[in-house]
């Protein structure tokens, strides 16, 4: 059994790979949503993000298909207590933003999708500069003392704001962030590494980075002359164009042969030997796509192979 890790300084114990809910309602039907959210759960996996946007980018989807999904499997199964559910406030086209009324009405429409009386984690989904840091803490704080709410986090957000948000609740003794949820992947190190990963960590933050794969990038199946069928096909194909790809792609298919891992494996493990990083995302549409994802629990890379990733994505 894979040993959980503490997500930052709070009680929730969570599996090393946060399985991604944003396909759910979206390129994964009921039927794989069930089977996908069974082999992770199967797998020891514990730890499931979506968000109360997911899709509604899809025409005719209101947004919250991918909590309904995740609703309905936790009721069939009646596994709410092993399970940590992490969803999002600020993106729903019905609760745009994160005004106080906002954020209250946002999370008991999730509670009613979600088929809960509690969110183990709560993220701002994208940060809300309208609004000052003292309301929307205030706001989240209320959640958590009313026990809808167990930890709340932030993703999106700047520096600024997220130690501006901090202080707050330390000042204030409110309840405070307890993780955060990054872009960062081996093509994409800016996005996070320097003021917000220092930051973060200097909080003891949880880092859940998104994009962890890189819509796909980092699972090497997009080559020069290959053809990928994928909803995010052209957004991950553009790595292939850039040196700093290519020579990631490289490093990885010869420390995955190494191993005789996949890439995505190798991908998920390096970013996971990163400071503050306890959980990336991953989503898999199919059972298929899954056992490279719940594998980096349990492949350890040398030191010098995390130096040559290092290396080629810098």
């Amino acid at each position: 059994m894979t040993s959980l890790r503490p997500l930052g300084t709070s009680s929730l114990q969570v599996f090393p790979l946060s399985l991604g809910g944003n396909v759910f309602g979206w390129t994964a039907d009921e039927k794989q949503t069930f089977a996908v959210l069974d082999a992770y759960a199967a797998a020891g996996g514990n730890f499931i993000d979506t968000a109360d946007s997911y899709s509604a980018w899809i025409p005719g989807n209101q947004g919250g298909e991918s909590e309904t999904l995740i609703g309905k499997w936790l009721a069939a199964g009646s596994r709410r207590d092993d399970v940590v559910i992490a969803t999002k406030v600020s993106g729903h086209p019905d609760f745009r933003g994160l005004s106080a009324t906002n954020i209250k009405a946002a999370a008991e429409a999730s509670l009613r999708r979600l088929g809960t009386d509690h969110i183990d984690l709560y993220y701002t989904h994208h940060d809300d500069e309208s609004v000052p840091v003292e309301e929307i803490i205030t706001a989240l704080d209320q959640l958590v003392k009313a026990g809808t709410v167990r930890e709340i986090a932030a993703s999106n957000i700047s520096p600024e704001r997220l130690q501006a948000s901090l202080d707050f609740s330390e000042r204030e003794g409110l309840a405070r962030y307890i993780a955060l949820q990054p872009n960062y992947n081996l093509v994409s190190r800016d996005t996070y590494e320097g003021a917000l990963q220092d930051t973060a960590a200097g909080a003891g933050l949880a880092g859940v980075p998104y994009y962890a794969l890189a819509s796909g990038f980092l699972t090497g199946k997009y080559r020069p002359g290959a053809t990928v069928e994928s909803a995010r096909a052209e957004g991950a194909g553009k790595h292939l164009e850039t040196e700093r790809g290519r020579k990631v792609l490289a490093a990885l298919d010869r420390i995955a042969q190494e191993h005789d891992a996949e890439i995505a494996t190798v991908a998920l493990a390096w970013l996971l030997s990163r400071p503050t990083v306890v959980a990336p995302i991953a989503s898999a549409r199919t059972v298929e796509q899954l056992p490279a994802l719940v594998a980096v629990a349990d492949l350890r890379l040398t030191e010098q192979e995390l130096a040559e990733l290092t290396e080629a994505s810098a």
